[in-house]
């Protein structure tokens, strides 16, 4: 049971890494459009930006045992960091930082 809940969770993480990974090379209005403001934004050393957003995954999984199915809820919380090269006016996605291995 325990097993089918870690799987569920794992598909959704790898869906937000794929989602975020999508972003390079695009304006960071492209994410802010999608996920809200930023939670964070943090200026690097070396000129970038780092903005970072708070995604919460949650829902209920089915289990389904010989005589009866129970429905299991789950929630997950994962910081998504995003850095950014300032180009002209804008600044433009250069990087995806993974957070843990349930957050990719």
């Amino acid at each position: 049971m325990r097993a089918l809940v870690f799987l569920g969770l794992f598909v959704l993480a790898s869906c937000t890494s794929q989602m975020m990974n999508s972003y390079i090379g695009k304006s960071i209005k492209e994410p802010m459009l999608d996920y809200g403001p930023p939670i964070n934004v943090i200026e690097l050393d070396d000129g970038r930006r780092a903005y970072q957003w708070q995604v919460i995954t949650s829902g209920m999984t089915a289990v389904s045992g010989p005589t009866t199915t129970t429905y299991i809820p789950y929630s997950d919380s994962c910081i998504h960091t995003l850095t950014a090269k300032k180009t002209g006016g804008d600044y433009i996605v250069d990087g995806y930082r993974k957070t843990s291995f349930f957050c990719e």
